[in-house]
Formats: C-alpha cells, sequence, structure tokens
C-alpha cells in the first residue's frame, strides 16, 4: 500500500499542484490515509502560488488550491513512496536526481501512457483538459495502489 506520493511537473505552478488538489479531493472521499504533495523540477517559481487558471479550475471543480506554493524536488523527497511525474522529460529530470523512490508517469494510469500536457501556454480550456485527464488518472491510481 502506498502511503505518501509526490506528483511533480516542471515548474509546480499548473499540473502538479492540480494534481495534488484533486488527489487530496479524492483521497478523502475514499477515506484514505496518503501523504500527497506536488514539487517542480525547475527552480523558476519557488514560494509562487499555482496560476491562477489552475486555481479557477480547481475551484470550479470543488479543489482549493490556492494556498499551495511552488517548491522544487530534492534528495529530501525520498521519503515518498511513490513520484508522479507529468511528462517524460520531467520524468527524466526526476530520475537524474537518483531518488530510491517508485517513479511513475501519470499517464500510465488510464491514460495509455500519454504525456499530461502542459497548459501553461494555452487558455481555460487547456487547463479543464488537463484537469479532465488528471482526475481520471488519479482515479484509476487509487484503484490500483489503494
Amino acid at each position: 500500500m502506498v502511503k505518501s506520493i509526490l506528483f511533480v511537473c516542471l515548474g509546480n505552478i499548473c499540473r502538479s499542484p492540480l494534481a495534488e488538489g484533486i488527489a487530496r479531493k479524492i483521497a478523502k472521499e475514499r477515506g484514505l490515509d496518503i501523504l500527497i504533495d506536488s514539487a517542480g523540477t525547475s527552480n523558476y517559481h519557488i514560494g509562487e502560488p499555482p496560476d491562477s487558471r489552475s486555481v479557477a479550475v480547481a475551484y470550479q471543480n470543488g479543489v482549493d488550491i490556492s494556498m499551495l506554493r511552488g517548491r522544487q524536488i530534492s534528495k529530501s523527497d525520498s521519503k515518498f513512496d511513490l513520484i508522479v511525474a507529468m511528462d517524460r522529460q520531467n520524468q527524466i529530470n526526476i530520475a537524474r536526481l537518483k531518488l530510491e523512490n517508485r517513479l511513475v508517469m501519470m499517464g500510465e494510469f488510464g491514460l495509455d501512457g500519454v504525456d499530461i500536457p502542459d497548459p501553461y501556454y494555452g487558455d481555460s480550456k487547456d487547463f479543464k483538459r488537463v484537469y479532465d485527464m488528471l482526475t481520471k488518472a488519479i482515479n484509476v491510481m487509487f484503484d490500483e495502489i489503494a
């Protein structure tokens, strides 16, 4: 049984905070006691809140991620049972850290292995698509690991 999960994207302001918020909501609904966090592989947005479009799409779906702040993945994240990368490039960057965690791709869970696209340069429709992809994948992930 997985007791802790870290979701990781590039800047920790779009995809991974959405995944963190969605996973917390689903875990609570399922009565699961799992430590859930998120981080980025870059240091671009350390200390910053999630992108306003991520906050908006989360809020529209009953998830509050406004209190989250960007952080960079580090060696101390070896405490997580499972690290979930949003795309292949971030998976490569995480693997370079040589953490002992189980590293998987978000798209492996019910999405035929596709990358979760970075919506940063898109519009609200792109953020909604990412939200829907993450919701599906996280439900499948919890079906498999819980």
